[in-house]
């Protein structure tokens, strides 16, 4: 069956005869290239080539055209941290330096790096006919605290109509963006909010709820369909997230996908998701792959599911393992013969002897990589903020589980979810960012033990 058609069953949560397959490739398709990262996104032309590259290796029911999350904070005054193999990172924030909300113009068709973006959606559009292309777009909130930085969670309770009333304008942006995707030719817009994970339900209903509705109801009305992706520790956000009505909700290894489904399908919402990104796909090998697949696969089933990664692909992925993937996707027998392979990951926590100091603190904070993962890198730097009163009796490492190190840090930590900060051992802010001044309790506490 043609991806498309898949795909639009599996969102009206008709069963298939086979879950459609959506491999995020985002900077992974300047790796098969051999270009790197700026030189992709920055490149329509670049993006088509890369993006048909992965289609004839990875074979997708659908496939996103760019994956950037900085695309409209750049447009609006955001400056741009631009790495070989990450998309930017946004290094700064114009509301909080001065720049009124009234002063950032609309953007438009002819914006920033958006007619790169579009130039490539129609090429994809007219080479694959048959293939869902997913126009990114980012989420309101992810978007507002691009442009206001960390201040807009004391903002949330001290000035909330300023929070409202930039949330207004993101979302005017997320519909414009959205238009411009869909009249390029894509056909599900995905609304990339990552953010959303560090607020409770009820703020999320109150700051995010209306507008991002508001984005998926135009996307209806323009005939198409809307997927709401989420990244990191957003379980208490998922009900939450479902009565927006989107057709579909994604989401990556932090949240159980048997929970997402509950939930997702007694909303009448489809879901997606969640393999794992670095410990298996790109740190792992073909047969962990496999089994990570099938695993997805029985999780999810044959209604309203999409088996997807847990978010954009690490841009050195290896293809042996997402080809390892896309034949088990394909072939029954092979998915049978996966279900009955013993394995175990080789993968063991690393040794903590001479990691501590008798007169530091020591914090560790486990990220997917703080260059690339907006959460992360908002965890990171309230982290070192907080920590530069200190001085030299606090030390503060990041250990990226992009890496097999990282992986390790995180079992020995006892870390399940990405982003969390660990002081001297001790798991203590969870996924979601803490005011300076609990960062600072808490690091004062630890230092009174050394003392």
């Amino acid at each position: 069956m043609q991806g498309v058609k898949l795909l639009e069953k599996a969102f009206r949560l008709q069963p298939v005869e086979r879950v459609p397959w959506v491999p995020f490739v985002g900077v992974h398709g300047g790796f098969l290239l051999g270009v790197d990262a700026e030189e992709y996104l920055r490149s329509g032309d670049l993006m088509v080539e890369g993006i048909s590259k992965a289609i004839e290796l990875y074979r997708p029911d659908g496939i996103p055209v760019a994956f950037d999350l900085q695309i409209e904070a750049e447009i609006l005054g955001c400056k741009l941290n631009w790495s070989k193999e990450n998309p930017p990172a946004v290094v700064s924030h114009p509301l909080s330096e001065g720049v009124k909300l009234s002063d950032l113009k609309m953007l438009t068709e002819n914006s920033g790096r958006i007619p790169e973006v579009v130039k490539a959606a129609k090429s994809l559009r007219a080479r694959y006919p048959d293939i869902a292309l997913y126009g990114l777009i980012t989420g309101p909130f992810t978007l507002a605290l691009h442009l206001l930085g960390t201040e807009i969670f004391m903002k949330l309770f001290e000035d909330p109509d300023s929070v409202f009333e930039l949330m207004d304008f993101c979302a005017e942006v997320g519909i414009k963006h959205a238009e411009i995707l869909m009249n390029a030719g894509c056909d599900v817009i995905a609304v990339v909010d990552p953010m959303t994970s560090q607020i409770d339900p009820l703020s999320f209903e109150t700051f995010v709820s209306p507008y991002v509705s508001r984005i998926f109801e135009s996307v209806r009305k323009n005939g198409k369909f809307s997927s709401f992706f989420v990244c990191g520790h957003a379980r208490q956000n998922i009900e939450a997230m479902c009565d927006c009505r989107p057709d579909n909700v994604s989401i990556d290894e932090n949240i159980p996908l048997e929970f997402v489904k509950e939930i997702a399908l007694q909303k009448q919402i489809s879901f997606g998701g969640n393999m794992k990104l670095t410990s298996v796909l790109l740190l792992g090998n073909e047969t962990d792959s496999k089994k990570e697949a099938i695993s997805c696969l029985d999780a999810g089933g044959k209604t309203g599911f999409v088996l997807a990664p847990g978010c954009d692909l690490p841009m050195d992925t290896p293809v042996a393992n997402l080809k390892a993937v896309t034949d088990l996707v394909y072939d029954e027998y092979i998915q049978q013969v996966t279900r009955e392979l013993k394995h175990t990951s080789s993968i063991q926590p690393l040794d903590l002897d001479g990691h501590w100091s008798a007169d530091k603190v020591i914090v560790d904070i486990i990220t997917l990589d703080s260059a690339s993962c907006a959460p992360c890198q908002y965890m990171v730097e309230a982290v070192r903020q907080a920590s530069a009163e200190f001085g030299s009796k606090v030390v503060v490492n990041e250990h990226k589980i992009k890496d097999i190190d990282g992986i390790r840090m995180m079992m020995a930590l006892g870390v399940q979810n990405v982003p969390t900060t660990c002081i001297n051992g001790k798991v203590t802010f969870i996924s979601q960012i803490p005011p300076k001044s609990e960062i600072t309790k808490a690091i004062q506490e630890s230092l009174s033990l050394i003392k």
